[in-house]
Parts: C-alpha cells; sequence; structure tokens
C-alpha cells in the first residue's frame, strides 16, 4: 500500500498483502534443548492444520527440541483445541502447549461462536495450569487466505506459534528460578 503524505509517497511494509507475515528479525528465539512440547492440532481443515504442524515442529526442532519431546494429539476440529490441550496438560509434563487449527468463515454466525469459544478457552486452560497454553488457530475469511498463512506468502503461523511457544516456556523459566 502506498500513502502520500503531504508530496512524499510512503510505501507501507505492515500490508499484509505485500510480505511474509513470519518475520522473526525482531527478536532472539531461545533455545528449547531442555524443554518439552504438546501440540494440538485439529483435524478439520487438514491441508492448512498439517501445514501449520509441519511448520510448528521444525521450529521446535531448529531450535534444539527433541522429537521425542514433541508430544502430538489430534482433536476432531477447532472447538476441540481447549479439551486436548486440557486433557495433555492433565496427563503429561509438558512445559508448553500449542494450539492448531483453522475456521474459515462461512455463512452463519458459526464462526464467530467457534473462534470466540477457542480463543477464550486455550486462554482458559493456561490460567488453569499456569503454563503457556498457545492461540495457533487461523481465523480467515477464505482457504486461500488460510493457505497464505500455512506455509504461503504470508509464512507460517505454525512457526510463530512455536516460536511463541519457546519464547513463554523460557519466561516461565526465567521467572521461576
Amino acid at each position: 500500500m502506498v500513502t502520500l503524505l503531504g508530496n512524499h509517497l510512503y510505501l507501507n511494509t505492515m500490508a499484509t498483502h505485500l510480505k511474509s507475515l513470519s518475520d522473526f528479525s525482531h527478536t532472539v528465539i531461545p533455545s528449547g534443548e531442555d524443554f518439552k512440547f504438546g501440540i494440538v492440532t485439529a483435524q478439520w481443515n487438514a491441508e492448512i492444520t498439517g501445514a501449520l504442524y509441519n511448520g510448528a515442529v521444525q521450529m521446535l526442532e531448529k531450535q534444539g527440541v527433541k522429537p521425542e519431546d514433541i508430544l502430538e494429539i489430534t482433536v476432531p476440529g477447532s472447538f476441540e483445541l481447549t479439551s486436548g490441550a486440557d486433557i495433555l496438560l492433565a496427563k503429561k509434563n509438558v512445559d508448553a502447549v500449542i494450539c492448531l487449527g483453522c475456521v474459515i468463515q462461512g455463512e452463519t454466525p458459526h464462526f464467530d461462536f467457534i473462534c470466540n469459544a477457542v480463543a477464550n478457552g486455550i486462554s482458559n486452560v493456561s490460567i488453569k495450569y499456569n503454563k503457556p497454553v498457545v492461540f495457533g488457530v487461523l481465523t480467515t475469511n477464505t482457504l486461500e487466505q488460510a493457505q497464505a498463512r500455512a506455509g504461503g506468502r504470508h509464512g507460517n503461523k505454525g512457526e510463530e506459534a512455536a516460536a511463541t511457544a519457546l519464547l513463554m516456556a523460557e519466561l516461565q523459566k526465567n521467572l521461576t528460578h
């Protein structure tokens, strides 16, 4: 997007249609060598959630997380991510959970109900267990927008969710010692 201010034209580099949103140049992602992560992935919109999962795993492994320290479970849809994260934290010792899903706008208010429930549910599970539970759920208007954010031109939100989990696990570790 170009903006005219006075006699000057400015290129708005924040326009999402022009760049990848998965830019980590402004932050240092910590090592994950000493952490265990859970990933809860929705099966609905599997093409998208599979790409998000792959992005998350690649980021974790790139940061030193051993494959055996990544516990993955699947749930039917994004609505069930909350229950999946709750079950995982109740049964397994992980430092953070990454929730990955995709909800695409339809013709009914169903989209709004699901998105609100998932966002609130994930927050509540995080508070309940005092552990980072990361919202890696795409809430898009179209399949094309989801594809662009699941490894397409706008990067991979699964990768971003894993980076967030690494940062939050490190924060919690540093504040408890």
